[in-house]
């Protein structure tokens, strides 16, 4: 994962050198692994940040994200179906 000196470094500059509004974090684990450890991780780093709103959750997992306090979460195949492999 990337070093919270990282991200804080990374949020700093996007808040005061480009002058963006960050409202969360969001997050995609990665598939082969248990998703709830990246969720769990995601929400504390968002807290420290003091931001509101996390991403986190597709279709498959979207219930382990919400219950760890995801805002957003992707639920297109589960509406749209899977996506065509072109």
């Amino acid at each position: 994962g990337i070093p919270v000196s990282e991200l804080d470094a990374f949020y700093n500059y996007c808040v005061n050198e480009i002058n963006l509004k960050i409202i969360g974090l969001m997050i995609i684990p990665p598939k082969e692994e248990m998703a709830e450890k990246y969720f769990k991780s995601l929400a504390e780093l968002n807290k420290t940040l003091g931001l509101e709103h996390t991403s986190m959750g597709m279709s498959a997992d979207y219930l382990e994200a919400v219950k760890h306090g995801s805002t957003f979460v992707r639920i297109g195949s589960s509406i749209f179906g899977p996506r065509s492999q072109q």
